[in-house]
């Protein structure tokens, strides 16, 4: 008995992290995703980087260039296929000031997340397409976790560093 209490109280205390994760969860379709996107990104202050897969959301892009045309430093990486893909909003985004790069690597550059601030953590499976939004089984996580924001902070760095 005292090795199932033993046991019990060792779950609990690695779970105790985990339990105090402050996270809000997103699903597609309609679920309000790309408004929490967008919600947060108007929050921006300082910096948003970004590293997506798959990016054609319009209203996601002229969010960002309103956030770039207020000073906000923005940074986004890319997959190579979005630089000629015909509803890749990346163009736009260039054509507005914005930097963007693309992984030329071999396989696919298959992130999906964004960093505000170094304070909030966007990740998931969503896609910022309106396809995502509309149709898709989709889902997307809003964290302010500071340990994992640093991890997602060092990934996004060496994409950016790495990309052309």
């Amino acid at each position: 008995m005292k090795k199932i209490i033993f046991l019990i109280l060792n779950v609990m205390v690695l779970a105790c992290p985990l339990l105090a994760l402050d996270a809000q969860v997103y699903f597609s379709p309609a679920g309000g995703c790309q408004n929490a996107i967008i919600q947060e990104l108007n929050n921006a202050t300082q910096t948003i980087d970004i590293a997506m897969y798959t990016f054609t959301s319009r209203e996601i892009a002229q969010e960002l260039i309103k956030k770039k045309n207020n000073g906000i430093k923005i940074r986004i990486v890319l997959d190579k296929d979005q630089k000629v893909q015909s509803y890749s909003k990346s163009k736009y985004l260039i054509n507005h000031g914005v930097e963007v790069r693309y992984h030329m690597g071999a396989g696919l550059m298959h992130n999906k997340f964004a960093i505000i601030d170094g304070k909030i953590l966007i990740t998931g499976s969503f896609n910022w397409t309106a396809t995502a939004e509309q149709k898709n089984e989709e889902n997307l996580l809003v964290i302010s976790d500071i340990n994992l924001i640093k991890k997602y902070q060092e990934r996004f760095e060496n994409l950016w560093q790495t990309s052309l």
